[in-house]
């Protein structure tokens, strides 16, 4: 007979024989990053007390690159605490060593062991064994343009709380303003804005103020700018104007360094070849001509001829990527990055899940932009939108055509080839050529003929 030896006995007589995990970085350190101090932990054998506590002052911060530096060590890694990683970050990498900045989710401890010396420990412990992967951080160059372009978005942002607070100061007076233009920050809308808060309150004579291009009708905005005009709403309104000309103002000095940071980054690549492409669409706000020709000169090629991708889309995703592509292998390895890949959640040989992970990757939520934009165009990519939201929905239709974008995105950075739109009529005659191949397979597979039929009326 067989024997029946009970596998767990089979098991532990091998397990002496068991590979262990070998040491791959040596000099490793790890950090526990806190807001006001850090603790760090070196090998045991480097120094007679390996773990040690500094505090988070800048010169407490110089010793620690002091300390690291006496004992031999020359790679750190540290978890990305909020933003007090950045200091250590930069300047320990300015003291020439190798930081890595890892996500939490790989350096999980052991639940209910949870100090920071223990996580410091496990830090330089699992970076030693080479288990932890660094985080995507772009050079400085970039990272001084991405901190510009977030910190301008943060003024973008803080600007439209102040066109909502102008929003509600006429409604209040019964001034219909924002419900016959589309923007009242444009042309028309500005001009009587600035002339209510001046004193003028004839209707006839705001109307007259309106822009030609505008295609609300003079009646129509002189109808609507009949209103109360109290004087505790005219105040919130002249408060909500200069508050919101303050931000304009700051948004134009943060645009001079934009293209201040972009010019440094273009001046050291060579001219393109070829000429700067005509704009397909519209730039966004405060974005020209000049800092589209710098991106042009900085990537080779004119990343606004992809649908869906205007100016200031490629400028941020440029200041969050980086333009150098050679930092993901393939475009596979870039959306995965992106968390714009399926997922891949399998136990058993069995699929589980295939949905795309959660993030809060910024370069991500651009592409979804692009992709919702680009849905409502006559282009290739806006025909396999519409086809796949008229299938699967909109949010998985987002997703992939987001992926896509990134995908066309990554390809022309990395291999600077042009990229021409084929239109919707291209796409849609090929993929019904594919509905036919298919049909006829399935066809021949059952033993019929496929025949096409006469269209009606001959």
């Amino acid at each position: 007979m067989a024997s029946s030896t009970p596998s767990s006995q089979r098991v532990s007589t091998k397990r002496g024989r068991q590979p262990r995990l070998e040491v791959v970085h040596r000099n490793a350190a790890g950090i526990d990053i806190g807001s006001t101090f850090h603790v760090v932990a070196v090998p045991a054998d480097r120094s007679s007390e390996p773990v040690r506590t500094f505090r988070s002052f800048t010169d407490d911060l110089q010793h620690l690159a002091d300390w690291l530096q006496q004992v031999g060590i020359t790679t750190v890694a540290m978890e990305s605490t909020g933003v007090y990683w950045i200091p250590v970050f930069e300047i320990l990498e300015a003291r020439g060593l190798e930081v890595l900045l890892v996500n939490a989710r790989q350096a999980k401890n052991v639940p209910g062991r949870k100090t920071d010396v223990n996580d410091a420990q496990w830090l330089q412990q699992l970076h030693s064994y080479g288990l932890l992967q660094a985080s995507f951080r772009p050079r400085d160059e970039v990272v001084a343009l991405r901190a510009y372009t977030r910190h301008r978005e943060r003024l973008t942002q803080y600007a439209a709380a102040h066109i909502q607070h102008m929003q509600k100061a006429l409604q209040q007076m019964n001034v219909q303003l924002h419900h016959v233009l589309s923007d009242i920050t444009g042309q028309t809308g500005m001009a009587i804005i600035r002339a209510t808060v001046a004193g003028e309150r004839d209707p006839a004579v705001l109307a007259r103020l309106r822009d030609s291009r505008c295609k609300a009708s003079l009646e129509t905005i002189r109808a609507a700018l009949t209103g109360n005009y109290r004087p505790e709403h005219v105040f919130a309104l002249q408060q909500a104007l200069e508050l919101y000309d303050v931000y304009q103002t700051k948004l134009a000095a943060c645009d001079v360094q934009i293209q201040n940071v972009l010019s440094q980054l273009a001046s050291a690549c060579s001219e393109p070849d070829e000429p700067l492409p005509l704009a397909k669409g519209k730039g966004g706000p405060r974005v020209g001509l000049e800092v589209r020709k710098a991106l042009y000169t900085l990537v080779g090629v004119d990343l606004t001829q992809i649908a869906g991708l205007g100016t200031e889309s490629v400028l941020q995703l440029i200041a969050e990527c980086g333009h150098d592509m050679s930092r993901w292998p393939t475009a596979k390895h870039f959306t995965s990055w992106l968390t714009l890949a399926p997922g891949s959640k399998i136990s058993g040989g069995k699929v589980l899940s295939s949905r795309t992970r959660r993030s809060t990757n910024r370069a991500a939520t651009l592409f979804r932009l692009a992709a919702m934009s680009v849905g409502r165009t006559a282009t290739a990519l806006g025909a396999f939108y519409r086809r796949l939201a008229a299938r699967t929905g909109k949010a998985k239709a987002i997703t992939a055509t987001a992926r896509k974008i990134a995908t066309l995105f990554y390809n022309l950075l990395r291999y600077g080839a042009a990229y021409n739109d084929p239109g919707q009529d291209f796409y849609e005659e090929r993929y019904r050529q594919k509905v036919l191949r298919n049909l006829e397979r399935k066809a021949r597979d059952l033993g019929y003929d496929l025949v096409q039929s006469p269209a009606p009326g001959g």
